[in-house]
């Protein structure tokens, strides 16, 4: 009897310890350094690195689509390459994703990777290391990452719940909560947008010219010089401003990632609600954006803030599958 106790023990041990092992096991098998000696004699991070700078010595622009994706990546089912996936109702049909761009630059790291070692580098490993490689390019600190990420067999648009361009500091901070992030960490990761971009579409109706929905009323959070310049120059009010390009950091400082963002959030100059929200009064955000704007600890918080984002929810091991083709399962 004693005997068959101990045997129903060891078998329950070994359950509990297989349970630790699938619920802990996506975050612990990412390692520094995960492709060393699987891709023949290629570094493929060096690899990954010296396409990204070729990119961004002639297109800045891919600085800011790499970290928008990244984020649009992560904050749904995780880092899993879901985003990349063609085809009727995969997640880069969703609305929010309909402007999400980079992903010519994903394919070509995966060609060169697929010629050298096939079926080796996983597509969402590609996204997070070239993330990574333009925000050194870009002025940002340099940081390493974990790899060995593994590509989910699913991409469904219903999946994809975005912030939007609107959403109060309370809103903001509630759905980065949601994520795993605390309200400096939510903060330091829309600093993102010190590289960002918009169009007068997303501000012409809420905060130009029907401010609370109410015809002709301007939001008073915008400072009034910005407001005249885009109603006169940038985004009149008629359609074919729709697309036209506002810089969501002053134009001298949009291809660098440094704090300019927080400080002109400070001056009321936020382009977006979103932005200028965490600096409203009252808002348990504002503070932090004035330890952002008045210090240099963006510098070092973002990139410590990115490896975070880039380890929500991963598939590793036997998990999911690396895709030949980053747009279609295997």
């Amino acid at each position: 009897m004693a005997q068959a106790a101990a045997q129903t023990r060891a078998v329950l041990l070994a359950v509990a310890l297989c349970v630790l092992g699938l619920a802990t096991g996506g975050l612990a098998q990412l390692k520094s350094g995960f492709y060393t000696g699987k891709c023949g004699g290629n570094d493929v991070e060096t690899i990954v690195q010296g396409l990204v700078k070729a990119r961004v010595a002639r297109d800045a622009a891919i600085v800011a689509q790499l970290l928008r994706l990244q984020f649009h990546e992560c904050a749904v089912n995780g880092c899993d390459g879901g985003l990349l996936v063609d085809g009727p109702g995969s997640e880069k049909t969703a609305s929010p994703n309909l402007s999400v761009k980079g992903y010519d630059l994903i394919t070509a790291i995966k060609t060169e990777l697929e010629r050298r070692c096939p079926g080796v580098v996983s597509c969402s490993d590609i996204e997070i290391l070239a993330t990574r490689d333009a925000v050194a390019l870009a002025g940002g600190q340099r940081y390493a990452v974990r790899t060995g990420r593994r590509d989910r067999r699913r991409s469904s648009a219903a999946d994809v719940r975005l912030p939007g361009a609107e959403d109060t500091a309370t809103q903001t901070t509630s759905y980065f909560a949601n994520l795993g992030f605390d309200q400096l960490e939510t903060v330091v990761l829309l600093g993102a947008h010190t590289v960002g971009v918009t169009h007068c579409s997303k501000i012409k109706k809420t905060r130009l010219y029907s401010y609370g929905g109410k015809t002709g009323a301007t939001d008073p959070s915008l400072h009034q010089d910005d407001a005249q310049v885009y109603k006169k120059y940038v985004c009149p009010n008629t359609a074919a401003s729709d697309n036209n390009i506002l810089y969501l950091d002053a134009q001298s400082s949009v291809s660098r990632l440094d704090n300019s963002y927080y400080k002109r959030l400070q001056g009321r100059h936020g382009v977006l609600s979103v932005d200028q929200n965490l600096y409203a009064n009252g808002t348990s955000t504002k503070w932090h954006v004035d330890r952002l704007a008045n210090t240099n600890d963006f510098y070092w918080l973002f990139p410590k803030t990115l490896v975070k984002l880039g380890e929500i929810n991963v598939l590793t091991g036997t998990q999911g599958e690396v895709r030949r083709v980053c747009s279609r399962f295997n």
